[in-house]
């Protein structure tokens, strides 16, 4: 296992588009969450969330995070190199798992960099804002266990969006028909909650679709009030990185047992 792991690394460090895309998620993330906690102001905007509002970022990031996983996986399909992958490691199901480390591995100091820098910079600009003790709000501090929470739980939320991206490459086989795929179930999905009409069905989209729900984590202020809890909004997400991966072993089996 060591030796898939690191030729697994291998493939990922040495794809200049893998160094980008996860250099977009940090600009990208810290880069929105700072225009926002500067723009945003108190009293005119005291009721935010000022923790969520410093990890909005996340909101856009979360698309080069789903890009690198889909990249990681078809780029292989595409080039042919599968079949020397899996000379070299036959078991399809160690491939996948190496895989899946790496990839969470890389994308959780990805997270890890972009929220601390999130915070950071709401830190810094949010009590020139109006955000003090005097309206009712302390400094962002991971010493603050709700903002520890929202923190670790974000990273976790990108490793999670990280393991949907890199089922459907496996299911899907294609750049382009995996990266829609992600991208609809992630901002699509989110959307028809938006509009939705019925308060009903915008409240059962908010619970289960992957954004809406694994976002619920960053919750901090007013957390009783929200559609769905922090903690099991998060558990979506594992139950979303599921479905792709059981297409690709359905695949798997059809394709091996197939003549040739």
């Amino acid at each position: 296992m060591i030796e898939t792991l690191h030729a697994e690394w291998t493939k990922l460090r040495t794809v200049a588009s893998s160094g980008w895309l996860l250099l977009t998620t940090i600009v990208v993330t810290v880069g929105i969450g700072a225009i926002g906690t500067d723009v945003v102001k108190c009293p005119a905007s005291c009721g935010i969330d000022t923790t969520k509002m410093s990890l909005t970022g996340i909101i856009l990031g979360q698309a080069a995070v789903a890009g690198l996983a889909v990249m990681f996986v078809t780029g292989e399909y595409s080039t042919g190199m599968v079949r020397t992958t899996l000379t070299a490691i036959p078991r399809r199901s160690v491939m996948v798992a190496a895989k899946a480390i790496v990839l969470s591995a890389v994308i959780a100091a990805a997270g890890l960099i972009s929220v601390l820098g999130s915070l950071l910079a709401g830190r810094i600009f949010l009590p020139g804002n109006g955000y003090t003790a005097a309206n009712g709000f302390e400094a962002l501090s991971l010493l603050h266990g709700p903002t520890l929470r929202a923190a670790a739980g974000s990273v976790l939320y990108l490793v999670l969006i990280g393991l949907i991206g890199l089922g459907l490459g496996l299911a899907l086989r294609s750049a382009a028909a995996a990266t829609a795929t992600a991208l609809g179930l992630i901002y699509v999905l989110s959307f028809l909650g938006d509009v939705s009409l019925s308060t009903t069905w915008q409240h059962r989209i908010e619970r289960w679709t992957p954004m809406d729900a694994g976002l619920a984590i960053q919750g901090t202020r007013n957390v009783a009030a929200q559609v769905i809890q922090p903690w099991p909004g998060t558990s979506m997400g594992p139950r979303w990185t599921v479905a792709p991966r059981l297409v690709a072993l359905a695949v798997a089996v059809l394709m091996s047992s197939t003549p040739t």
